[in-house]
């Protein structure tokens, strides 16, 4: 998608880090932008600046884990702005422990925001996309969908799987006018380390020392050495703009991954920076 100015842009976890970035750069391309996310005070909060700074900006509360809640964001959408093309599905939550110990409901919560929601934003905005022949969908997977790291498998399987999602939409959708991009980040300066202060009441917080030190550990290293969010946000934009698949905020990850595929090779698992 060449041309953004006028068009509509749809970004769910857009209250804060990634999403609220991507949606403050849309909309300074002069896009139309409907922002979701489930925390409705700092969603009204992030709108409010946006609509502020002369923006044409809708809020939308959405439990994106919800099905019904992803097709009441698109009825919301075309009432406010009467079309979509582009659909960031951004939302994400991660929950930490020995993957044997982590709860059942602490699986399918992760489960559900990290990759059941993206599959219904699929389901549900990309039709709409494909028949004005015009549009594009990011999906926010990270390099934890690219290599697992250890202490968070619910989140690392979402993201393979998101992963998986968006090579299968890209081929299937060759040829219609709608782009597809994944996003993979490494580390950003964001609050997902404390993205369980969302979780629904009737679920445990994960527990443990190894919930502990990955909560401490990736906290302190988000905060100290992750990129900031607005950086993240303009090579989303420019993916959109340029049609491009994989988005990667690291480029050494490139390294990692023929590193990882000389180890397939050998039968070995690859162990991430270390080799």
């Amino acid at each position: 998608m060449r041309e953004l100015r006028g068009k509509v842009a749809v970004v769910t976890g857009a209250a804060s880090g990634i999403g609220r970035a991507t949606a403050t750069r849309l909309a300074t391309a002069g896009m139309r932008v409907v922002m979701a996310d489930i925390d409705a005070g700092a969603l009204r909060a992030a709108a409010d600046e946006l609509t502020a700074g002369g923006h044409e900006v809708c809020a939308v509360p959405t439990d994106v884990s919800n099905v019904d809640a992803i097709e009441a964001l698109r009825d919301a959408t075309l009432d406010a702005f009467g079309a979509v093309h582009v659909v960031h599905n951004n939302a994400g939550v991660v929950a930490s422990g020995r993957t044997a110990e982590i709860s059942l409901d602490l699986w399918k919560w992760v489960l559900e925001v990290d990759l059941w929601s993206v599959i219904h934003g699929v389901r549900t905005f990309a039709p709409l996309l494909v028949a004005q022949g015009d549009g594009h969908i990011v999906n926010t997977a990270s390099t934890a969908g690219l290599q697992a790291n250890p202490g968070i498998a619910p989140y690392n399987v979402a993201k393979f799987g998101v992963v998986a999602l968006s090579e299968t939409l890209r081929l299937e959708l060759d040829g219609s006018g709608v782009g597809v991009s994944v996003l993979c980040p490494g580390a950003v300066n964001t609050r997902i380390v404390d993205s369980e202060r969302n979780r629904p009441v009737s679920v445990a917080a994960s527990t443990g020392d190894v919930a502990e030190g990955f909560r401490s550990r990736a906290g302190a290293m988000l905060a100290t050495q992750g990129l900031d969010p607005a950086d993240v946000a303009e090579l989303v934009f420019d993916g959109i703009v340029d049609d491009r698949f994989w988005i990667l905020t690291h480029p050494e990850w490139l390294d990692i991954m023929v590193e990882r595929a000389t180890t397939m090779r050998e039968g070995r698992l690859h162990h991430g920076f270390g080799g």
